[in-house]
């Protein structure tokens, strides 16, 4: 199989390099000992014992869900085999019950798996913003927590920048442009592991007969390997596979999105594109991609910039009266 490239390393970030140099690149970046100063690292390099007292002594008691599945999936949280479930449960237990169950499957050579998933820090653990902060970012962006022992994560986008921080254990992370969708065999998008649609591919299992274009992804792969102190950057729909690497793992990630919509979410549009475009004969399809290119993604520059504002009618610049209105003849065509 190919060797994936990679991810470039930054030393010695501040906010202003992040901003200013990292960001504009739009590529995966890892950084190299982004928090080494927090108090969180210092108790998980003491330990794994140490880092779940540190976390529960700032829970604040609130439960939380964890994953659990049996020893038989290695740790691979993923559908079942007949596509009609998945291959793990979601419990709700106090965050103390589930570190102690880490703690005791440490020693076990095929322990079940057991993942705490997305936890905001701020309702579950406020105590623990408080003395860790990522400086690179403003306050606002609230940070989730991610807990568990050996265990992969299947690749899949998120529509967001994140900034992903190890705190205790490593990780290591492999990473696909947004342009490998085609080569990346996606799942559905109405049922999915935890959110967003998921690669179908083993990454390292793959079967190339059922699924030959992942080599071709495999040619723009990108690693990470972090530790304890080290953080990556996962620019916003970067495909990501993720695997928890020893049998006790902390990692703290960032999510934010500088250009969310205000007024429709595209997956929206994906659903009502899917209704009215997809079957229609090829060359209307392709048609209807000039459409697209042109007035959309505008690929020509301002599709309407010949005409005067007050005479682009709904394809004028959006405010939110735009948006309302023609939201109103949204709803009253699919309601035909």
């Amino acid at each position: 199989m190919t060797t994936p490239h990679n991810v470039a390393e930054w030393h010695s970030i501040d906010a202003e390099k992040f901003r200013g140099e990292i960001l504009p690149r739009n590529q995966p970046a890892i950084l190299r000992g982004a928090i080494a100063s927090w108090p969180a690292v210092a108790e998980g390099l003491r330990s794994p014992r140490a880092i779940c007292e540190y976390l529960k002594r700032v829970d604040s008691g609130r439960p939380i869900k964890t994953l659990t599945a049996p020893a038989s999936v290695q740790g691979r949280f993923f559908y079942r085999e007949d596509m009609r479930g998945l291959n793990f449960a979601r419990v709700t237990q106090p965050l103390g019950t589930a570190l102690d169950q880490l703690l005791n499957l440490m020693d076990e050579s095929s322990p079940p798996a057991v993942y705490m998933e997305s936890t905001p820090i701020l309702e579950h653990l406020p105590g623990f913003a408080t003395e860790n902060r990522l400086d690179l970012l403003p306050e606002s962006v609230a940070p989730r927590i991610w807990i568990g022992n050996a265990v992969t994560v299947q690749t899949h986008f998120d529509l967001n920048d994140n900034v992903a921080c190890v705190v205790a254990g490593r990780r290591r992370f492999t990473l696909f442009p947004t342009d490998q969708l085609p080569n990346l065999y996606v799942g559905p998008f109405d049922f999915t592991l935890s959110g967003p649609p998921v690669s179908m591919v083993s990454l390292h299992e793959p079967d190339f007969d059922r699924y030959p274009r992942f080599k071709e992804a495999l040619e723009h792969a990108q690693v990470a390997e972090l530790g304890p102190g080290d953080a990556l950057y996962i620019p916003y729909f970067w495909w990501h596979h993720v695997e928890s690497l020893e049998s006790f793992n902390v990692l703290v990630n960032y999510w934010w999105n500088t250009s969310r919509p205000l007024h429709a979410a595209p997956f929206d549009a994906l659903l009502h594109s899917v209704l009215a475009l997809r079957d229609l004969p090829e060359s209307h399809r392709q048609a209807w991609r000039t459409v697209f290119d042109y007035m959309v993604f505008q690929t020509s520059g301002d599709a309407l910039e010949h005409l005067k504002p007050e005479a682009r009618g709904l394809l004028g610049p959006m405010t939110p009266e735009r948006a309302r209105e023609i939201k109103a003849v949204l709803l009253r065509i699919l309601s035909r």
